[in-house]
């Protein structure tokens, strides 16, 4: 069952209402109406063609998304743990260790190279990025312990700052395009400061990639810098 409790404290206000009238001969009639700053019915007008188009356009959007969104023409990778396909949707899913190209703002003072990468942790909507490393490479588990993901440009709490990053994804956006693309973007951008002044590792930052860029060592994952929740805290 989904839980809605974070529907409860958002904020939604009537803008349009419509009235339906039948008679004996089951033809129907739609009045509109628009609302006022109170929530009150004004401005009874017969049904437009321009409402009728949006109100079409709308619930064919909402189809389109229920249709295709997050979906997979084979099996689920076994690399995903869980989707969840309303709304932006949410996919949760992980990269053993490998390497990776990262780009760096040339004022760190760290070249732009090949380097290994921890396991990761990722989870997307269609709107934003969080990250996390992981210790091992085998399949997560709701029980995991996750670890702070050793990079730049990421808060506290895993969430990714991407910057002017142009981020879209189509109403019907597969699931295999969707986790591809987002790590293309994340190590498609450069990384450039740390955010909130707390380093996510222990230890200096950028000595550890300047240690790792263009050689073969794998990431030390003493390095790492535990994180405060389990996986099973960051799904909803």
């Amino acid at each position: 069952m989904k839980n809605i409790t974070d529907l409860f404290s958002q904020s939604y206000m009537p803008f349009k209402a419509l009235l339906f009238y039948q008679n004996e001969k089951d033809d129907l009639y739609v009045e509109s109406y628009d609302m006022d700053a109170l929530g009150r019915p004004i401005n009874a007008h017969p049904l437009s063609q321009r409402e009728s188009n949006a109100l079409s356009e709308s619930m064919k959007s909402k189809q389109e998304n229920a249709d295709g969104f997050l979906c997979t023409a084979g099996l689920i990778p076994d690399r995903v743990l869980y989707i969840d396909r309303s709304g932006d949707g949410i996919v949760i899913w992980y990269t053993p260790e490998m390497k990776r190209h990262l780009i760096f703002k040339s004022d760190l003072g760290i070249s732009d190279g090949e380097a290994h990468v921890p396991p990761l942790l990722w989870k997307a909507s269609k709107n934003g990025l969080s990250l996390w490393a992981l210790a091992y490479n085998d399949r997560p588990n709701l029980e995991t312990i996750l670890y702070q993901a050793p990079f730049f440009n990421i808060y506290s709490d895993g969430r990714i700052c991407m910057g002017n990053v142009d981020i879209k994804f189509s109403l019907n956006v597969d699931l295999d395009f969707f986790m591809l693309h987002w790590e293309k973007l994340y190590f498609g951008s450069a990384f450039s400061h740390l955010l909130q002044g707390v380093s996510p590792v222990n230890g200096n930052i950028i000595q550890l990639w300047q240690e790792q860029i263009n050689t073969e060592n794998p990431f030390p994952l003493r390095q790492l810098k535990k994180f405060p929740k389990l996986l099973k805290d960051i799904i909803r």
